[in-house]
């Protein structure tokens, strides 16, 4: 049984954390740690959580568990790091943007794995800290992968996505408020996201001259929770090329499916698959995928990274149904 920590354990990333951490045979949570809420219980705060009834929150850190998941805002992992250093052998993944690009990756004498399964899975296997991907990056990524990989990325690629309300946290703002949210959308950070530099890095990682635009117009929806992603580029090869190209890139990935039909989110909510479909218009292809941002894109893939770290099977606690209905 190894021991898990928690920091920011008020988030909804750590409700999902703790959710599906409670379904895994070889993890014990050792803390969940809130400078905010110390001594409450967990349940005040994440009241669907029973199984964790007895356990508090705390402001205080065991340095020596096992793995520790940094669940911070942008910008908090590298100061809590420095502030809370843990032992040699405690693995560290975090789940904010501060250790994901090149530059960050070497910090406080640690050295980050960007732990997108599908493409780092040898590196995350012998990894000691992991660089948890964005959400939006996890889905779009799925999309270009198998295109980098083939070097069939030869124009610029345009990328509508839409998120749900949780893709914003729970902290209250205008744009989170349910009167703002309920039956509108709008635009957001147009061709500027967060995640625009780490989906180019890791396409450059297979396609090493890549140079094109992504054109990425985000968006936020008025449901829950999910990603849906709709991108296109100009391609020579056939629908057929396209589609065995994926089915071979991702053949071996338990969580990633390519569906022969057009695909909708209430699949994939509530799980950790990705779901994709490749369809050919002309001279353009047409790629969409659709995760879950609190699993697949965040929790989820974050038990897959630490299941791969410690050699266990890398489907525990994840094989989750969808809230179709």
């Amino acid at each position: 049984m190894i021991k898990a920590g928690i920091i920011g354990g008020t988030g909804l990333v750590a409700g999902e954390l703790l959710r599906i951490l409670s379904q895994h045979p070889e993890v014990a949570v050792d803390f969940v740690y809130s400078h905010s809420q110390p001594n409450d219980k967990v349940t005040s705060v994440h009241n669907d959580l029973f199984e964790y009834e007895n356990l508090r929150f705390t402001d205080k850190v065991n340095s020596e568990v096992d793995v520790v998941f940094l669940s911070l805002g942008h910008g908090y992992s590298k100061k809590f790091i420095e502030e809370h250093p843990f032992s040699n052998s405690t693995k560290i993944i975090d789940l904010s943007n501060d250790f994901r690009l090149q530059k960050d990756k070497h910090f406080s004498n640690k050295d980050f794995v960007y732990g997108l399964i599908e493409l780092n899975k040898s590196k995350i296997m012998q990894a000691q800290h992991i660089a948890n991907p964005g959400c939006f990056a996890s889905a779009i990524l799925m999309g270009l992968l198998p295109l980098a990989q083939a070097q069939w990325l030869k124009n610029d690629i345009h990328i509508h996505g839409i998120t749900g309300a949780t893709g914003a946290g729970n902290a209250l703002s205008e744009t989170s408020h349910f009167i703002w949210r309920d039956n509108n959308i709008s635009i957001y950070k147009a061709f500027t996201h967060q995640h625009l530099a780490e989906i180019k890095e890791s396409v450059r990682t297979l396609q090493t001259d890549f140079d094109k635009k992504l054109n990425f117009i985000p968006v936020r929806g008025d449901f829950s929770r999910g990603i849906f992603v709709s991108m296109y580029t100009t391609c020579e090869k056939t629908e057929s090329e396209l589609v065995q190209l994926f089915v071979d890139f991702y053949k071996a990935e338990p969580f990633v499916h390519i569906s022969d039909k057009q695909i909708h989110l209430k699949q994939v909510v509530n799980t950790n698959h990705t779901l994709i479909h490749v369809q050919k218009f002309e001279d353009k292809v047409l790629i969409t995928t659709a995760i879950d941002n609190l699993i697949k894109g965040a929790a989820g893939q974050a038990v897959q990274n630490l299941n791969l770290m410690f050699g266990f099977p890398e489907q525990t606690a994840l094989n989750l149904k969808a809230n179709y209905f």
